[in-house]
């Protein structure tokens, strides 16, 4: 992707004294923050006749401008950044508690447990997939869920980096009543990045002066889009970043906009020699189950972004030119989230379709029980599906010795073939499976 333009200096334009300028332009101001854009698709908007896109512009950063929060996290330069929540941040948070707070999975007493389970860990393997992807990892979601379900070692870099991902999203829930510390930050970055990095040395340590300078460039590597801070300054910005994460403040931050802005400056400040994005993602989601938002344990906001990435990156480069104003990446991460939790819901409206009729289609069986009747389902829906022990009884939490009978039975009924690979047995379903079922 290409540099935005960088835009007008709002502080040189000379503005019309008429008593109606402001008003005039009351409808832009309001079109212009209801997306929160910056200059490159501001000065496309229709102005009034004899307005130019440079005067509004002025006008709509001196309205922001007023309306602007700064935190205690700098540039740099030692320049603050700083954020304010138009409407669309108010409607999205809105949104977002409403979820949180009434969700299916809390208020459905149909969701039992073990489905319940089932969301958290599709929705791990998701983010570990997307999070990776999104830093370049190359291999299709089928291989990267088939390699996380049936527990096999990863085969490349690739799936290297989505299994640290996902091993390290649920060494994390681990830490949610410690506070943000170097000790925690380091050690989320030696889980991500273990046997993926060019410099096995670099996990789980800063830069250091010492290391070769790095730069964030395009995708065709010959434009510079951000410079991190000197290595030399990590150790005392990384330890802002904690003091941030772990203070309360004079004022009140909504728990979810604090994240956003950890893993803003995190991926900010670049500390890392690599896999700085998936750390600082992480983070995000430390912060957030740390702060009671338990459904984050069933979103992958990174499938959002991944759908999405170059807005993702301009988010980072609107805040950054734009005089360190970081609403441009919480309004797109809000935007994410929101696409996020209808992915979710989405998903568990179509899995509650499927556990009604496995109870219809299954009435031959009366024995099998709820674990059997969700394997089962998932077998008609994707015939070439593979099944083994040991993905099952992670998926549904139980023994391997009760996940050994549930599949077991399964065949001993006819409804599952089983052969070895290696040392593992799989099972497949049987090509009449669903006619079988359906009786």
């Amino acid at each position: 992707m290409k540099l935005p333009e960088k835009a007008p200096n709002y502080l040189t334009t000379q503005l019309p004294l008429t008593p109606d300028f402001a008003s005039k332009l009351s409808g832009v101001i309001r079109k212009a923050n209801s997306e929160y854009v910056y200059w490159d698709d501001f000065k496309y908007i229709s102005m009034p006749e004899g307005t130019t896109p440079e005067q509004a512009w002025t006008l709509l950063k001196l309205y922001r401008s007023f309306q602007l929060k700064f935190v205690s996290l700098t540039d740099s330069k030692g320049k603050l950044f700083s954020y304010w929540l138009p409407d669309c941040v108010h409607r999205d948070i809105h949104f977002i508690d409403q979820q949180a707070g009434g969700s299916i999975l809390i208020d459905d007493p149909s969701v039992h447990s073990e489905e319940k389970r089932r969301y958290m860990i599709r929705s791990l393997v998701d983010e570990a997939i997307s999070s990776s992807q999104i830093e370049g990892a190359a291999t299709t979601r089928v291989v990267a869920k088939e390699m996380l379900r049936t527990g096999r070692k990863p085969k490349d870099h690739s799936e290297q980096m989505i299994y640290n991902n996902f091993q390290s999203m649920q060494m994390i829930k681990k830490h949610l009543r410690e506070p943000l510390t170097i000790e925690l930050l380091l050690s989320i970055h030696t889980h991500m990045t273990k046997d993926t990095l060019e410099d096995p040395s670099w996990a789980g340590r800063f830069r250091t002066p010492s290391d070769d300078k790095i730069y964030v460039f395009d995708s065709d590597e010959q434009t510079v889009l951000h410079e991190p801070p000197d290595a030399a300054s990590i150790p005392e910005l990384m330890q802002k970043l904690c003091e941030y994460a772990n203070s309360d403040g004079d004022e009140f931050v909504n728990p979810i906009i604090k994240g956003i802005l950890l893993h803003f400056w995190l991926a900010y400040v670049h500390p890392f020699m690599d896999g700085n994005g998936r750390t600082s993602r992480a983070l995000f989601y430390w912060y957030m189950l740390k702060h009671g938002y338990w459904f984050f344990e069933y979103l992958s906001v990174s499938t959002a972004i991944l759908s999405a990435r170059a807005q993702y990156y301009r988010s980072f480069l609107y805040s950054e030119m734009d005089d360190n104003d970081a609403t441009y990446f919480i309004v797109y991460n809000l935007k994410a989230i929101h696409k996020a939790i209808e992915i979710l819901n989405a998903y568990i409206q179509r899995k509650q379709k499927e556990k009604k009729h496995t109870y219809r289609f299954v009435s031959q069986y009366p024995s099998l029980n709820a674990r059997q009747r969700t394997l089962l389902a998932s077998a008609v829906e994707k015939p070439q599906e593979l099944f083994t022990i040991e993905t099952h009884a992670n998926i549904h939490g139980v023994t391997y010795q009760t996940a050994r009978t549930d599949l077991l039975g399964l065949k001993d009924l006819g409804l599952l073939n089983m052969r070895k690979e290696g040392k593992k047995f799989v099972f497949t379903s049987v090509a009449d499976l669903a006619e079988k079922l359906e009786g």
